[in-house]
């Protein structure tokens, strides 16, 4: 039987909502397919554009999950009261402050509990620049204004309490929300104890709702990460998940945590929730409880797998350094965001004279595949980009760092032996530089 094949002629009087027309798809996802497909056609590929982490899943997570393959049920659209309680408790370890399970919205993928946070509350969406690729697309869809607050790389890529404070003067009333996100996905900077408190009383001044996004937080290198939380708890919304620090981003499971004041928030978050996803993936959320558990075994593989980022960013970091890049030190999660500009009129004289173009002929021409600092919000001349640096076997190498005491550091040549395909990614970038 012929198949009938419809396309845009078919209905020429059905057109797509204004807020969708020119949006594509996510850059960290397209990138990722674009790789397979090179892998497909039989060339070699660095993969240092979609963050993945290259760890496994924490074993005990993973036998909690075994165990709870039987879960069918529906859960309440909030979660499963054990792990709001789970999420809670953590956090009241982490940062000292004394949230309850009523506090806790479950959801698959935080990605998605800040687009219906963003769905709710009424206001303009402020991002420092350089941000994650996809604040700014959600908020275009739901027809939010958009403010962007450049940031230096002389800051490290932080937002500054100034530059929040002219933001919020010309216009003090005006309902806002602020996604601060550290450590950062694209710079790998965090912030602070004292820049944290600076943030937090600008945020207090003006009424800022914060979205602290600390997905990266139990990668922070130090082990030490502070949230803004502990600063301005009554305005602050913490979102985790495990996809980032258990190694689990196919599994899909974001948590926002929020202040008792803010609860009208989250019920309104809920409300919608319940409308579209309806509650998140039943096993999963059994066995997300026994991450946010803790316990010796998921600490020492933390301890671990920081320690290898830490590594594996400092060298690699060092070796764009030595070739004429410049690039803000990494503090946690797998990401440089080098710039490039020192190589700005050799790179014009190749035809190459935005950071689109750059990645795309580094791509071509050497196999890495990184993601243009546009993505980020960043302007196309800056000649900017963010590398991820997780192309490696992540569970070879937790095995070998398993046998270094914790209290050591690791060997010189571990990135070498056990990361070798990032260390030849920076070298090829080098090298095509330096031609």
């Amino acid at each position: 039987m012929a198949q009938i094949q419809f396309n845009a002629e078919h209905f020429p009087n059905v057109h797509l909502n204004l807020n969708v027309r020119g949006l594509t798809q996510s850059a960290t996802l397209a990138i990722n397919e674009r790789c397979a497909r090179i892998s497909r056609e039989g060339r070699e590929v660095f993969r240092l554009g979609l963050g993945q982490s290259p760890f496994p899943v924490a074993t005990p997570v993973v036998e909690e999950l075994r165990s709870n393959a039987h879960q069918k049920d529906y859960l309440p659209v909030k979660g499963l009261p054990r792990l709001r309680e789970a999420v809670a408790s953590y956090h009241r370890r982490q940062e000292g402050i004394e949230y309850t399970l009523d506090d806790v919205l479950i959801g698959p993928g935080s990605k998605e509990l800040m687009f219906l946070m963003q769905l709710v509350y009424y206001g303009d969406l402020v991002i420092p620049t350089p941000s994650w690729v996809s604040y700014a697309p959600q908020a275009a869809i739901i027809g939010r204004h958009i403010r962007w607050v450049p940031t230096r790389m002389a800051d490290g890529w932080r937002i500054t309490p100034d530059k929040l404070e002219a933001l919020c003067r010309k216009d003090p009333s005006r309902p806002r929300l602020l996604i601060l996100n550290y450590p950062n996905n694209p710079s790998g900077t965090t912030y602070g104890q004292q820049e944290l408190e600076a943030l937090a009383a600008v945020a207090r001044r003006y009424k800022v709702i914060l979205i602290s996004d600390e997905i990266y937080a139990e990668v922070t290198f130090t082990g030490k990460h502070q949230s803004i939380a502990r600063f301005y708890p009554e305005g602050t919304i913490i979102s985790s998940g495990l996809s980032k620090w258990c190694g689990a981003g196919g599994w899909r499971l974001g948590t926002f945590t929020f202040p008792g004041n803010l609860r009208w928030l989250l019920d309104a978050v809920s409300v919608v929730a319940s409308e579209t996803y309806t509650s998140t993936s039943a096993p999963i959320q059994h066995a997300a409880v026994r991450a946010y558990e803790g316990g010796l075994e998921i600490e020492r593989y933390l301890a671990n797998s920081r320690r290898i980022l830490q590594t594996l960013g400092n060298r690699l970091a060092d070796t764009l350094r030595q070739a004429g890049a410049q690039v803000a030190a990494p503090e946690g999660g797998f990401y440089l965001f080098p710039s490039f500009s020192r190589f700005r009129e050799s790179l014009l004289q190749r035809g190459i004279g935005s950071s689109i173009d750059f990645c795309e002929r580094l791509l071509e021409e050497t196999g890495v595949a990184t993601l243009p600092g546009t993505e980020f919000g960043r302007p196309p001349e800056e000649l900017t980009a963010r590398l991820a640096f997780v192309d490696f076997d992540g569970a070879r190498a937790l095995i070998s760092a398993e046998t270094i005491p914790l209290e050591s550091e690791l060997p010189a040549d571990f990135a070498e032996t056990h990361c070798h395909r990032v260390v030849e990614a920076g070298q090829r970038i080098c090298d095509w530089l330096q031609k």
